[in-house]
């Protein structure tokens, strides 16, 4: 792979790490150094594949999806496609055509996010080495592939993995029409975009004004046709990312499931409100869900809004190890080629993964409540700033001027780095390896010795070791750290070295409950009396455990959150009425639809479960 010729209109030719004798391997070595450090991150994200806790509700979803192309097109939740996944289906329409493929089993749904991961760190390699030079392309490629977060994502069964992969194609075709000042790129970077909304909604909007951001500054031509072109591109996101959305928009609502996460039956009150700016101030749906007393506010464990959420605690010890050294990186790429000329491929590199890490840290440090698993966005900006970082330090080693500040202000990072990680480890309790703090702290102590050394004598072979030590000092805890969620099977919903109640909590809520769910199945089935659905039960995340092992229907009352106006009490009372059901699980008598369901049923157990029978409707 090699970086494309930059077509330069009225401007200087662009510049980048090349015209600094940047250490060039010969395209086979570098070509096997990327493979390898792609075929162990797949290796990571696939080992025990389908051993770990994954979620049941999406698991659920993409069970019956996969019954019917009626489900498969309108992402419906349940086997009957009474309503829909309060998310988008893109992500999981790939996991359906999946499990009708191969079957359903865990493994076959885990699968497409392993492969989905190890493309990334490909792609990620090819979007960094065009603007940054091929070294920094493998650095970005080997640090997204040790990173704690995108390792636990990919071993689950989550939409995130598509989104960033998408949104890395899209830097990708971004970088290259930044080289090239080409509309067709802007367009291609556009459908990524689009494609990407259709996996995680808003959130793959946030990297727009890094993409534009970066183009604007860097990409040829005059200003005016930069702005055309974004203009244009921005079009066409638009477009693909509200497809979906305007088509079942436009159908009447008596022919598809009802939306979830809408009091109005709409999709776009779904992403943009719902799954949008709901998400600020407002309760989020899994708060919604745990006042339904389903056990699940043991998950709810970030911490609250701040500035410094993504530093300490979980989501620190997930993504925040070389994030502040990657932010401090990027604000140095950018203020050292400030006078570069306007086409210099390093200063967009770094502009372009700067504004994405900084717009996304600073909405996910905004937002309400946060799972873990979603820094795993930020990874491949922080990736790629630290390898455009090392291109940027040996590209200005013989530049004119001193050179003196470059080298101590390495060293102080990489022993920020060093002491930062060794804080977060000694937070993490009894969890964490009791060697690993003294291996963070003799790596940081031979890293910073060679970047003072590096200070006073100015050779090329000192700066090389400073930096290839300052790497691996930097990346050994989050490696170490991938490695542990690895050896623990642990999924999408851990971080490393996290507290045993917490790993707990998620074993019960995910592993514990849905097998003693599933042992209950048979005994459902023998009073099920020739009723066409085995039950109903308030909130989709209830009934999810039971179509996940069982693929029978299971309606959903009130969908994900148990609020939803879906079914009606109408609806409900006619169903009863047909003997569609006469199971009946409530988890919150607060709602009118299972108040009535307590006044008219019967109530069979303990716990809140009723039986109804046709005539009790009324």
């Amino acid at each position: 792979m090699t970086s494309e010729p930059v077509v330069s209109v009225g401007q200087a030719p662009a510049t980048g790490p090349q015209d600094r004798a940047w250490p060039q391997w010969p395209a086979g070595r570098r070509r096997g150094a990327l493979l390898v450090i792609a075929a162990l991150a797949g290796l990571s994200y696939a080992w025990a594949l389908g051993q770990d806790a994954v979620e049941p509700y999406y698991e659920a979803a993409v069970r019956s999806m996969s019954m019917s192309w009626h489900n498969f097109a309108y992402g419906a939740f349940d086997p009957a496609g009474t309503i829909t996944l309060d998310k988008l289906p893109g992500a999981f329409w790939v996991q359906a055509l999946a499990v009708r493929a191969f079957g359903f089993h865990t493994w076959v749904i885990v699968a497409p996010q392993a492969v989905e991961g190890a493309l990334t760190v490909l792609v990620l390699y090819r979007a960094v080495q065009r603007l940054a030079g091929p070294g920094a392309g493998l650095i970005a490629s080997a640090v997204v592939a040790v990173s704690p977060a995108t390792v636990a994502l990919n071993r689950g069964n989550i939409s995130d993995s598509l989104m960033i992969l998408l949104l890395v194609l899209a830097a990708d075709a971004v970088s290259a029409a930044i080289a090239s000042g080409s509309q067709r790129r802007l367009i291609l970077a556009a459908v990524w975009v689009g494609l990407a909304f259709q996996a995680k909604m808003i959130e793959a909007w946030l990297v727009l004004p890094a993409f534009g951001l970066a183009y604007l500054i860097s990409a040829p031509g005059p200003a005016w046709r930069r702005v055309r072109q974004l203009a244009i591109a921005g079009a066409a996101a638009a477009v693909v990312s509200l497809s979906w959305m305007t088509a079942v928009s436009l159908l009447p609502a008596s022919h598809r499931p009802y939306i979830d996460g809408s009091h109005g039956n709409s999709a776009y009150e779904q992403v943009f409100v719902y799954n949008g700016f709901g998400r600020f101030g407002d309760q989020t749906p899994l708060q919604l869900l745990a006042q339904q007393s389903l056990g699940t506010g043991s998950v709810l464990r970030t911490p609250a809004a701040s500035p410094a959420r993504l530093l300490y605690n979980d989501l620190g010890r997930d993504t925040g190890w070389l994030l502040p050294a990657a932010l401090v990186t990027g604000a140095w790429g950018i203020a050292s080629r400030r006078r570069r000329p306007r086409g210099d491929r390093l200063r967009a590199c770094f502009v372009l993964w700067e504004a994405w890490l900084v717009t996304l840290a600073a909405t996910f440090s905004l937002a309400t409540t946060i799972n873990p698993y979603y820094t795993a966005a930020l990874t491949p900006a922080a990736a790629a700033l630290l390898g455009a970082g090392v291109a940027a330090a040996w590209a200005g080693r013989r530049a004119p001027g001193p050179r003196a500040g470059l080298r101590i202000g390495l060293a102080i990072v990489v022993a920020g780095t060093a002491g930062y990680a060794a804080w977060l480890v000694t937070t993490a309790g009894a969890q964490a390896p009791g060697w690993l703090l003294p291996l963070i702290i003799t790596a940081g102590v031979l890293a910073v010795a060679a970047a003072v050394a590096c200070v006073t004598a100015r050779r090329d072979a000192l700066l090389a070791a400073a930096l290839a030590a300052g790497l691996v000092a930097g990346a050994v805890v989050p490696a170490v750290a991938s490695a542990s969620v690895v050896l623990r099977h642990q999924g999408a919903f851990d971080t490393p070295f996290e507290p045993a109640r917490e790993a707990s909590a998620i074993d019960a809520i995910f592993l514990t409950v849905p097998a003693q769910v599933a042992a209950t199945i048979p005994r459902l089935q023998a009073v099920q009396f020739g009723a066409p659905d085995l039950l109903a039960a308030q909130t989709s995340a209830l009934a999810s455990v039971f179509i996940d092992d069982s693929g029978l229907e299971a309606l959903p009352i009130g969908g994900f959150t148990g609020t939803i106006p879906s079914p009606t009490l109408a609806q409900l009372q006619a169903d009863i009425r047909a003997g569609t059901f006469h199971l009946v699980l409530a988890t919150n008598l607060a709602d009118p639809r299972m108040r009535w369901i307590a006044a008219h049923c019967r109530h069979v157990a303990r716990s809140r479960t009723y039986f109804c029978l046709p005539s009790e409707a009324g």
